[in-house]
């Protein structure tokens, strides 16, 4: 047995109208491998670690969520493209039809908490069709004792049935996955899709509405961890910008690698038990925690794997979205309880492919504001089919599908916490440098953590201010010195090698910023609408 938590047990789902014909309850993590092993769903790597594969989904599918509309959400979510109503109507006739197709089924039951703080605890049971979906749910949720399982009661459900697939023109779906919200209800009911993401993220996306609507707490989709002084960092970024990568730092103990909440008191907590990586190039040597982690008990998914158990990060045949999963403590250097007080620098991340954007810049509370709604990043070839050049993307707080109120919700809370705390933004582009994707080369991973240790420790904030100039284009202070990083690339104009190309790939992203905006200008006070680009 790799964790506390293990009971030997079967309990009824009769409450939830399944009648299974097995029922495991509350698997250990050795339990739920062997099982997975001897069921040839999964193999052992070299490590120690599982392989699984998640099918035919191995990502989430933003289209293919909705949330019930109820007396609870009607007025309050935002709805639309990214928050699409289902009928209280279809939701009972869709959960008959799951509960109905469970019933045959030997199922993994799992309960869990998610929110570290105590005063926000959520606790949480995963019904799950696969084990290894049971695995997931056991290295991303929090893990009670055995003495905290005894009287569990389980706020939220989630119902996991990857096998299940709906019937589009009975069942109201776009097509035959789905992943539906129901407040009232309090449960999560995911069918047609393998990919274990769509489990955490169906409570992340509760908990963004719960925590601002009633427990004045903002969520946030962000890293964190806390210095030696006790400073708190944070970190912003959609997939693939180095959220996790970044906050892994051996002289910070980490609290956490996506989901956190940040309290009226000024506390910073972790709503998870484990992380959830990329592994697309991963390494020893860029990756030292992240790639230690990856052993028994941590969970792969969609690697290539030869007959010696060696995976191959470099290999994108299934997914360039290859994953792991593990608990948090397979990172050494942890923050005790996940929880961290005095946020002194958030950082919002970004991979811009135009290579445009300055390495590090400073953002006042305005910028702060713009980005944060604006939620940047960049699709580059190969990341979905069709995208053969760089494409800008935006996603509201830099978490879009998983936000049910309108992001200047979000927004105004950061905004006021920001200024109450005296918290330092930064904009980190970890992106391109030299020119676009295709031209540029990608900022080495070495100068961005010089750049945010110089933006933590203070280097970048010399007494001189002098050290500073504005971006022409975006109005953002980019520092002439950083410490550990050749002054060269500190300003990407700098680093091309023509200025009209330059400035005309500058114009053009800075367009797409604005007319991103657009939507949201209505609702944007004018500092924040002073804080966009310059010149468009």
């Amino acid at each position: 047995m790799l964790y506390p938590g293990s009971v030997t047990k079967t309990i009824s789902l009769n409450p939830y109208s399944i009648s299974s014909k097995k029922v495991n309850y509350q698997l250990s993590a050795t339990e739920l491998h062997e099982c997975v092993v001897n069921n040839k769903q999964g193999v052992e790597t070299k490590t120690g670690a599982l392989a699984i594969r998640t099918g035919e989904f191995t990502g989430r599918s933003p289209k293919d969520r909705f949330i019930v509309k109820d007396t609870i959400t009607k007025d309050r979510v935002w709805w639309g493209d990214v928050n699409i109503p289902f009928s209280i109507e279809n939701f009972d006739l869709l959960y008959d039809k799951v509960t109905a197709y469970l019933s045959h089924k030997e199922l993994f039951v799992r309960d869990s908490y998610a929110c570290s703080d105590p005063r926000y605890r959520t606790n949480i049971r995963v019904i799950n069709e696969h084990p290894w979906s049971n695995y997931f749910a056991y290295n991303m949720f929090l893990r009670p004792t055995d003495s905290e399982l005894e009287g569990f009661e389980p706020e939220w459900t989630v119902i996991n049935a990857p096998g299940f697939k709906a019937d589009p023109e009975l069942d109201a779906t776009r097509q035959h996955n789905f992943a539906i919200l129901n407040f009232t209800k309090k449960i999560a009911l995911i069918g047609g899709t393998g990919y274990t993401g769509e489990i955490k993220k169906g409570i992340f996306s509760a908990l963004n509405f719960i925590l601002p609507v009633f427990k004045n707490t903002l969520p946030m989709h962000c890293s964190a961890n806390v210095g030696p002084e006790g400073d708190t960092a944070i970190f912003f970024g959609l997939s693939g910008t180095g959220k996790t990568t970044l906050s892994t730092d051996k002289t910070r103990q980490l609290i956490g690698d996506d989901e956190h909440g940040w309290t009226a008191e000024n506390t910073i907590f972790n709503f998870e038990g484990g992380c959830y990586a990329k592994v697309i190039n991963l390494s020893n040597s860029s990756e030292p925690e992240i790639f230690s982690a990856i052993k028994k008990g941590a969970i792969l998914e969609n690697v290539i794997i030869d007959v010696h158990g060696e995976v191959d990060y470099s290999d994108t045949s299934i997914t360039p979205n290859t994953r792991v999963s593990y608990p948090l403590d397979f990172i050494e250097n942890i923050q005790p309880n996940s929880i961290g007080e005095n946020p002194k620098n958030i950082f919002f991340l970004t991979a811009d492919a135009f290579g445009v954007l300055p390495p590090i810049s400073k953002l006042n509370p305005g910028q702060a504001a713009y980005h944060f709604i604006s939620g940047y990043t960049a699709k580059v070839a190969g990341t979905e089919a069709g995208v053969t050049e760089p494409v800008p993307s935006f996603s509201a707080c830099f978490g879009a599908p998983f936000m049910p109120l309108h992001p200047t919700k979000y927004a105004e809370m950061l905004s006021a916490k920001m200024k109450s705390s005296g918290v330092n933004v930064w904009l980190v582009n970890t992106g391109w440098t030299g020119g676009p994707y295709g031209i540029g080369t990608r900022m080495k991973l070495s100068y961005t953590r010089a750049m945010i240790n110089a933006a933590i420790d203070g280097s970048l904030e010399a007494t001189n201010k002098d050290n500073y100039h504005i971006h022409s284009v975006f109005g953002v202070f980019q520092p002439r010195v950083c410490p550990n990083v050749p002054t060269e690339f500190l300003s990407p104009r700098k680093t091309w090698k023509n200025d009209k190309a330059f400035y005309e790939t500058a114009y053009k992203l800075a367009k797409s910023f604005s007319d991103n905006f657009k939507k949201f200008e209505s609702y944007a006070n004018t500092e924040i609408l002073d804080g966009g680009p310059k010149s468009v």
